[in-house]
C-alpha cells in the first residue's frame, strides 16, 4: 500500500532555504515527483527522480536552485530548496507513478499523491 506523507513546508524570506520530504514509497514504485499549485494556478511538475537510477529531471523554473533525491532504505524522496522566490510560494504536492513513462504528465493518472504540504516565501 503507497501512502504518502509530506512534510517540512513553511514560511520563510526569499533567499532562504527549505527541505521537503515525502515517505511512504514502495518498492512497487518506479518514478517519484514533486508538484505545486500556486491559488488561481494549475498543478504544475517541479522536479522528478527515477527509483532505481536516481536520475533526476526538473523544471527550467527550478533547474539550478531545487535538488531532488530519494533514500530508498527510508523509502523517502525529498526536494532540497535553496534561494526560494516569492513565485516558489505554493502548496507542493509528492507523487508516485507505479510504472509506464515517468513524465510529469503520467504522475497526474495516479492514484498515488501526498496531502500537501504550504511553502510560503515572503519578499
Amino acid at each position: 500500500q503507497v501512502q504518502l506523507v509530506e512534510s517540512g513546508g513553511g514560511s520563510v524570506e526569499a533567499g532562504g532555504s527549505l527541505r521537503l520530504s515525502c515517505s511512504g514509497y514502495t518498492y512497487s514504485i518506479s518514478c517519484m515527483g514533486w508538484f505545486r499549485q500556486a491559488p488561481g494556478k494549475d498543478r504544475e511538475g517541479v522536479a522528478r527522480i527515477l527509483r532505481n537510477s536516481g536520475s533526476t529531471y526538473y523544471d527550467d523554473s527550478v533547474k539550478g536552485r531545487f535538488t531532488i533525491s530519494r533514500d530508498n532504505a527510508k523509502n523517502t524522496v525529498y526536494l532540497q530548496m535553496n534561494s526560494l522566490k516569492p513565485e516558489d510560494t505554493a502548496m507542493y504536492y509528492c507523487a508516485a507513478l507505479p510504472g509506464g513513462s515517468c513524465s510529469f504528465n503520467n504522475f497526474f493518472s495516479s492514484h498515488y499523491w501526498g496531502q500537501g504540504t504550504q511553502v510560503t516565501v515572503s519578499s
